[in-house]
């Protein structure tokens, strides 16, 4: 980029959601993510920030939630992630075939929509979050979760892409490529598949184009914004320097206690987020402990008790909302 490091991927994947235990049950035990932090939203404290990952929270592996209770469902549209993938096996399709079908999860085959791709289940979380699991011969080189419910040769390795939905693809497609370095890997019909950094899973973010789609609402069962990864504060601030540059607005620095952040809105209207790699989750848990108990940044530590009593278990039965 010259003025800007390369950015290196996918960070993570912020989602809407409903129930909070219904949402660990299906991702914890269903498709055998470690929640490797229980926080809450450090903008709004009266609701839990899950965040579920590999063995250690990787970047490049997490899918994280705002879960509101009983809040209306959102729309899936132009300006929003349409679809979350994550990268499993190759050998491993019929094995999640069966165990998303023994769980109540209606999913379908499709046949691979580019070249890099060679069979994907597609489905909805219980909120109506769209989902995939892609499988690639590169994903047996990334970490899973060795103890988690899924055996480790089946196990989901990571992000695979982001899907999103715009009306046209030029202003987008020309942000990507000059402002953020991003090459352009395939198109295929109303789809077009862009890499970055290394390229791969992880690496991937696929615009699907439709002028028709109703404009997106978000709220549960939708994304809220991708976050790409940087290796540290010095790049993220390189980017922010750079995009500013380009004419758009960017927060100031935010402190996430596991991550630090910028966000901004792409041409589209799809929130980006810049977040770097490190502090990572081990701060204030160690690894064995990772996702065990409420963490609170040293900020809302003095409301604790006010925050613990307002939040709902996220154990025990599943009530229907």
């Amino acid at each position: 980029m010259g003025d800007a490091p390369e950015i290196l991927g996918l960070h993570h994947v912020t989602a809407m959601g409903g129930a909070p235990h219904r949402n660990v049950r299906f991702y914890r035990e269903v498709l055998g993510l470690r929640l490797v932090k229980r926080t809450v939203n450090f903008d709004d404290p009266g609701t839990y920030h899950l965040y579920y990952g590999d063995a250690l929270g990787r970047p490049g592996t997490l899918l994280t939630f705002f879960p509101w209770p009983g809040a209306r469902p959102g729309r899936v549209g132009v300006g929003q992630v349409a679809v979350t993938a994550f990268t499993i096996p190759e050998a491993a399709i019929g094995y999640w075939e069966k165990r998303l079908r023994a769980y109540g999860v209606a999913m379908e085959r499709a046949a691979s929509r580019l070249e890099e791709e060679e069979v994907v289940l597609r489905f909805q979380d219980p909120d109506g979050l769209w989902l995939e699991l892609a499988a690639h011969p590169q994903a047996e080189t990334r970490p899973g979760w060795p103890e988690g419910p899924v055996p480790l040769e089946y196990a989901i390795r990571g992000l695979h892409t982001v899907t999103m939905r715009e009306a046209v693809a030029e202003p987008t497609l020309r942000f990507l490529i000059e402002g953020m370095g991003f090459r352009l890997v395939q198109e295929e019909g109303d789809r077009i598949r862009l890499a970055v950094g290394p390229g791969g899973p992880g690496a991937w973010v696929d615009l699907q184009v439709d002028p028709r789609a109703p404009r997106g609402h978000i709220a549960v069962g939708t994304v809220h914004h991708v976050a790409w990864r940087v290796r540290n504060d010095a790049e993220q601030g390189a980017w922010r320097t750079r995009l500013q540059a380009l004419g758009l607005y960017v927060t100031p620095v935010m402190d996430r206690k596991y991550f630090h952040s910028i966000y901004f809105r792409e041409p589209g209207g799809v929130l980006f987020e810049i977040a770097t790699d490190p502090p990572g989750f081990t701060v204030d848990e160690a690894p064995e402990r990772l996702g065990t108990g409420l963490m609170l940044p040293d900020w809302l530590e003095p409301m604790r008790g006010e925050i613990e009593r307002a939040l709902p278990p996220l154990e025990g039965k599943v009530i229907r909302e």
